[in-house]
Order: structure tokens, then sequence, then C-alpha cells
């Protein structure tokens, strides 16, 4: 399906924002998963859900990747609203980065970022890239710094190695919308600090680019972050601009805990008190 072909289902509200989420609920099992919940994001803003486990983080994430409609309330992505819109291809169109992605051993690291042309652990049989994919693998690969290890099997990478070609993997597709689901997990002091560096540099590689990070430790987040949404017990305690959001207050609420919230050089700690 072409963007075209889906102009309809687009209205002028939502045409503003790359994801727009109105009111939404989520129930599974009579069980609520998110309650009322509202924000929307514009092209080069750069969000962090925030929250406790079972907060509702990642059940957001999944709307906001076309992978779940919610019970209540409406989705925009890219402009289409889920339920009116062919959602497998509208995956396709953005961007998604997740430590726990699988990706098939044997394949090159140039191999692992074509791979995020379809989404896949592999690469479709009998296919190949075209003069434009090639080239901009190549553009890829040297802007996040990784050329020198274009032809390397994934399999021997380090982890820091290896986010690194995650990333390039999912600005494949050129998107709009760059989804990162906790991408620091399992990650060692010095792996963590290059992968938040590296996803710190989108905003200088693509400006236009907006995106949206889960995790539940303030120290995880990039210094690029310009905007958050804390959430306890599947609702929204604060959403707004970082500065707003991220205030000892609200992340004391949110992990039922007393924390004094600093921020040094760019970067956010919380400290018991």
């Amino acid at each position: 399906m072409a963007m075209d072909a889906d102009a309809s289902n687009m209205t002028p509200d939502a045409a503003d924002f790359v994801l727009a989420v109105d009111s939404v609920s989520l129930i599974r099992q009579r069980r609520p998963l998110l309650q009322d919940v509202s924000f929307h994001v514009r092209p080069g803003e750069h969000w962090a859900l925030l929250g406790p486990n079972g907060a509702g983080k990642s059940t957001l994430l999944s709307l906001c990747g076309a992978r779940e409609h919610p019970t209540r309330g409406e989705v925009h992505v890219l402009g289409h609203r889920l339920g009116r819109v062919d959602t497998h291809w509208l995956r396709s169109t953005i961007g998604h980065v997740d430590p726990r992605s699988r990706i098939e051993p044997w394949l090159t690291v140039r191999e692992a970022l074509y791979t995020g042309l379809f989404g896949a652990a592999g690469l479709r049989r009998h296919w190949a890239p075209d003069t434009t994919e090639k080239e901009l693998a190549e553009r890829l690969l040297a802007s996040l710094g990784i050329e020198e290890k274009a032809d390397r099997k994934w399999e021997v990478l380090s982890q820091g190695e290896r986010g690194r070609v995650l990333i390039a993997r999912a600005l494949m597709p050129q998107p709009s919308l760059l989804l990162l689901d906790e991408p620091t997990t399992g990650l060692d002091l010095a792996a963590r600090e290059i992968r938040l560096k590296v996803i710190g540099q989108l905003r200088d590689l693509r400006p236009e680019l907006a995106t949206v990070m889960v995790t539940h430790h303030l120290e995880e987040l990039p210094a690029s972050t310009t905007h958050a949404m804390v959430l306890a017990d599947g609702q929204e305690l604060a959403c707004g601009t970082a500065e707003e959001a991220i205030t000892s207050g609200v992340i004391s609420e949110a992990f039922d805990y007393p924390v004094r919230v600093e921020r040094r050089n760019g970067r956010w700690s919380a400290i018991g008190s």
C-alpha cells in the first residue's frame, strides 16, 4: 500500500504530528493496562516514556508502533488512524530498536542492516539491494562509526557494536518515527554510554526524526531528550517537556519512593532522599 492510497484516513490535526495518542485506554481480560492517556509527538522531538515495571510503558509503545489497538480513544501514527489503515504496511515505515531483536548469527553487519527493510531476522531468499539501498547502508555504516566492521559476522560483535548496528538497521526504512524499547538493557556502563551517545547523535544525523524511548532508569535517558511522559498503573502522571515532567515529585510518586532528581550536563539521575 502506498502512502497516497491511505490519504483519506488522515485528518488535518493528526497530520501535524508524527504521533497523536488521544484519550486512549487499553483493556485486556477486564484489566486496564492504560487509562485515558494522551500525548502528541512532533517532528524532531525526542520523548521518553518513564515509570516503574508494570506502568504501561511497553503497552503504550506497542500502540505507537501499530502493534496494538486501543480499546477506547484514537491513535494516529504518521497521520494514519489505527483501525483504518493496513497496520502491516504501517509497521514497515516505523523504525524500531529493541536489543532483544533476533538477527541470524551468520549475517554480516552490512547484511544485518538490510534486514531492517523487512523487519525480519534474515534476508529474503533471492533478494538483493538496489543501488539506493546500498548507498543508504554505506552512509549509515559511516555515520554510526561501524564501516570498518561491515563484513564482520553478527555473532562475533560485542554488545556495544550490536547496539550501533541495531540503530543503523532501524534507520534503513528512512522512518519519520523511531521507537526505542529499553535500548540499553543488559549493557555494562561503557557500552551503555556508547549507545546513549549514538542515540544522542541522531538529532544531528536526522534532525526531523522523532523518537520515543521506553526506560525506567533516569540515567539511561540521552541528553537529547526533549519531552517525557511519566506513567504509573497505566495512568499518566505527567506529560510535557522533559523539565516539566521529570521532577522529584513526579518521579517519587511514580515509583512510590522518595527521590531527588538532578540534572547535570544534560543527563538525569535520581537519588533516594
